[in-house]
């Protein structure tokens, strides 16, 4: 009699073993599923506040990577208190445990200031290129550095990007333009 009870209870310590590792592996799957659903909600929320940031402005390039609960921000601005400002909102997102602030401040110059200028005016002047800038944020961003000209950004057309770098180019006292700017697919 005390070997049938000390069977059934091991059969049953055993059941329940096997139970609650089906139901361990079956929330770890519905987690691995759920995984990719919750960086593409974490990455849709960063846009949208890094886009809603108060001072970030053609001449500022805001990128970032989800990694887990981990967000990367890199790029390049002309006012430090948008790095830290960027840094802080995404802080505040839900699903966010650490963000890792890789932007770069881009050194204060009244001749880069002239540039921007000028470019500005070169690239949104354009009787085609012009539509890129009626965006509250425009979809072309004129970055420059000690003279040195990136365009980050997307455009409609391989005409479009092309124009853009010629542009740019046409500007007097720009050392290099390096065209970043990314054809949409339609």
């Amino acid at each position: 009699m005390f070997q049938k009870i000390r069977a059934l209870f091991i059969g049953s310590l055993l059941a329940l073993s096997l139970a609650s590792m089906t139901y361990s592996t079956a929330a770890a799957s519905r987690t691995g599923q759920n995984e990719p659903k919750l960086a593409s909600k974490i990455a849709k929320e960063v846009r949208h506040e890094l886009v809603m940031l108060p001072y970030y402005s053609v001449f500022d390039n805001l990128a970032f990577k989800v990694e887990d609960d981990k967000v990367i921000l890199m790029g390049q601005v002309v006012r430090p208190t948008l790095k830290s400002d960027a840094e802080n909102v995404v802080k505040s997102i839900e699903g966010v445990s650490r963000v890792e602030n890789q932007i770069e401040v881009l050194p204060p110059s009244p001749m880069d200031d002239q540039l921007r200028r000028a470019l500005y005016h070169a690239i949104y002047g354009d009787s085609v290129l012009y539509r890129y800038g009626l965006a509250s944020v425009p979809s072309i961003h004129i970055i420059v550095k000690n003279g040195h000209v990136t365009l980050e950004g997307v455009v409609d057309s391989e005409a479009d990007k092309n124009l853009a770098g010629l542009r740019a180019n046409s500007v007097p006292n720009v050392f290099s333009v390096q065209n970043n700017l990314v054809v949409a697919k339609s």
